[in-house]
């Protein structure tokens, strides 16, 4: 598939989960290239349709983009609730099992996530697959000591490799800490690995986001075609 192909699902299922967001509505807005396509499509809404909802984004990135087309963003404890959170995954598998973090984004994700109602992802078929773990994992460390954890997950086995930016610095969150990409190629027990890397001290955040999502909207050739979580 071609990045034009891939582009092309991508907005398909971005322009299908902007249907979900109503009037009245707070709503998370996720971080990635296929969220920038439902961003696009909401800030039509909001222009032609007059659509008023709140927003709580999971990166100052969203943000720019979405406060472009005025849509109202505020921060997430100025709301008591959020009614749906549509974000993207880098991977999710059959048991509704996903990685996220590509875009170094993965701590705020979880939060927002964890604190909504409803969880819609938003992918290309491209990101369906049978097993996790070939998309690197990212993690998420403070840089006080990154080294030392970086050592540990060498001896684990876990392959791991620190982001770096073009500048050849290593890549900041919004928090501004690193991020580590562990190359694990397939993730047997996720549960297992999530509580070994949570309890790693200097770990902020892993990218395991495990039977959290209710519907994957999945952008198709054929059109966008919704799979549901039935163990939500």
């Amino acid at each position: 598939m071609d990045k034009a192909q891939q582009d092309a699902l991508k907005k398909a299922a971005g322009i299908e989960a902007a249907k979900l967001i109503e009037n009245g509505m707070t709503a998370g807005l996720g971080t990635g290239s296929t969220v920038r396509f439902l961003v696009d499509e909401l800030g039509r809404r909001v222009s032609e349709e007059g659509l008023r909802f709140t927003g709580v984004t999971t990166s100052r990135r969203t943000q720019e983009q979405a406060e472009g087309y005025g849509i109202h963003i505020v921060n997430i404890d100025d709301v008591d609730h959020i009614d749906v959170t549509i974000d993207g995954a880098d991977e999710v598998d059959k048991n509704f099992n996903g990685i996220k973090g590509g875009g170094a984004a993965l701590l705020w994700e979880k939060i927002v996530a964890i604190n909504s109602d409803r969880i819609v992802w938003i992918v290309d078929e491209s990101k369906v697959v049978d097993t996790i773990g070939r998309f690197p994992l990212p993690v998420e460390v403070i840089p006080f000591g990154a080294g030392h954890v970086i050592k540990k997950f060498e001896v684990k086995g876990y392959k791991p490799v620190l982001r770096m930016a073009a500048d050849g610095k290593p890549v900041r969150t919004d928090e501004n800490n690193y991020v580590v990409d562990l190359h694990l190629e397939r993730i047997d027990h996720p549960q297992d690995l999530a509580q070994d890397l949570i309890t790693t001290v200097g770990v902020v955040e892993h990218g395991l986001f495990l039977n959290m999502v209710d519907k994957v909207i999945v952008g198709d050739p054929n059109g966008p075609r919704v799979l549901t979580n039935s163990n939500k």
